[in-house]
């Protein structure tokens, strides 16, 4: 599937709820949902620096897609990763790359964040970029 659809999808799943409360115990569930990442991948290198709670991204080449996981000690936040990370696995460097972030606007994510929270998002976005720019050059 690709990006845009995957994003097109979450947009649909977001419009269904009637008010912000429901969408961040819908953000609640995704990151209960998340796959555990490895403890080995829980370092200092792979915290994202710029989030008020611990993220930890991890990125890996697969044949000419990228694989993430990742994991938060602040369940919002994880949720938050936990939509990231699946509209950007398994996608090619080069599409992560050149991805639209407008979904997040059409949520309405970024506006019902806090300040810290707004730039930790950032953050996420930003890393997870620097993934796909570093496989793209070893390519």
């Amino acid at each position: 599937m690709t990006i845009k659809a995957i994003q097109d999808e979450i947009v649909d799943e977001f419009s269904m709820f009637d008010d912000w409360m429901e969408r961040y115990e819908y953000i609640i569930e995704l990151g209960k949902k998340l796959p555990l990442i490895k403890e080995e991948y829980k370092t200092d290198n792979n915290l994202i620096k710029g989030c008020q709670s611990k993220v930890w991204l991890q990125g890996e080449q697969a044949d000419d897609k990228v694989v993430f996981t990742a994991d938060s000690d602040a369940i919002l936040t994880k949720g938050i990763i936990a939509i990231l990370i699946r509209v950007f696995s398994n996608q090619t460097p080069n599409d992560i790359i050149d991805a639209d972030m407008s979904f997040i606007d059409k949520i309405g994510l970024k506006e019902h964040l806090s300040p810290t929270r707004a730039n930790g998002l950032v953050s996420m976005i930003k890393n997870i970029k620097m993934y796909a720019i570093a496989f793209n050059a070893k390519a």
